[in-house]
């Protein structure tokens, strides 16, 4: 399978959730010529109920981790699950669910997504020759693979998509905010440090700006949890998302402690939710409370 590029990526400017379809194709090659992509995307993701996207505004703060296990949780309690991994350049659910060596088929339907457990997934990953290869594109080419991924996929019937979005505040997760009707809202996903508060706020305000419902703040890496006397000790520091949610006046979702276990079963595509772990634990209290904020 390979993704068609000369479909057109979202002007540059400032985000417009109101945008026009005609201005996100201005500069396609086949303007014209295809078919109505509002109408492909309103039909996909109609049939999907909740649509989250998942940001950080910064790298290496588990997010991947964090919609991998949520998904994982929301199957177990009997509901129809999809992840789209947003991530172009660097794309990490296939390695987090054990698909790495599976490719996304083309069907009747349209693009068929990787079934990981009964979990529906799309991403760059499984579209690659290999493992390793580099996607080396600019914007525009970035822009129209994530327009296949929301409208030529055939995702069918879903209780929940969850969109895992690449750091910052750029190209993918304005396009996506902009592409994506009835959003659900965001979850926010960061670590305790200020560095980390910092880029997390920006994505509050990008998401806010969207007019996108921030669903609440989830603290990642929040202390430790020594495995020879108990005690927690704050690598990170702890407390920042928490400070964070009440001075942007959000939801505080719940803190993750930082947990060996996460690391090596994320290495062999397994989610750490699937073991009785200290993170689990606490996760399990995270989850319950975003399902809370989405009931209202």
């Amino acid at each position: 399978m390979t993704i068609d590029n000369k479909r057109d990526s979202p002007q540059r400017g400032k985000p417009n959730p109101a945008e026009s379809c005609d201005s996100l194709c201005d500069s396609c090659e086949s303007r014209g010529t295809c078919s109505d992509p509002r109408a492909e995307i309103s039909d996909r993701m109609g049939r999907i109920k909740h649509k989250i996207l998942i940001g950080s505004g910064k790298g290496g703060v588990g997010k991947s981790t964090v919609t991998v296990n949520l998904a994982m949780v929301l199957k177990r309690s009997g509901y129809r699950v999809g992840i789209l991994d947003a991530d172009i350049t660097g794309p990490n659910i296939p390695k987090l669910l054990g698909i790495e060596d599976l490719r996304l088929t083309a069907g009747p339907g349209g693009v068929e997504p990787v079934n990981a457990d009964g979990i529906k997934v799309v991403s760059m990953a499984l579209v690659l020759s290999s493992r390793d290869s580099a996607v080396v594109w600019r914007g525009p080419m970035k822009m129209a693979a994530l327009k296949q991924f929301i409208s030529d996929v055939n995702w069918g019937d879903l209780d929940f998509l969850l969109v895992d979005l690449p750091p910052g505040t750029s190209d993918e997760p304005i396009s996506l905010a902009q592409l994506i009707p009835d959003l659900t809202g965001a979850v926010i996903v960061t670590t305790p440090q200020e560095v980390a508060i910092l880029d997390s706020k920006k994505a509050v305000n990008m998401f806010q700006l969207m007019n996108v419902p921030i669903l609440g703040i989830i603290e990642n890496m929040s202390t430790l949890i020594c495995p020879h006397c108990g005690q927690m000790i704050d690598v990170f520091k702890s407390g920042g998302g928490e400070r964070e949610a009440r001075e942007m006046g959000l939801h505080f979702l719940g803190a993750i402690p930082i947990d060996p276990e996460i690391g090596k079963l994320g290495d062999q595509g397994l989610a750490f939710v699937s073991r009785d772990t200290p993170a689990w634990k606490s996760f399990e209290k995270v989850v319950s409370a975003l399902r809370e904020e989405i009931a209202k």
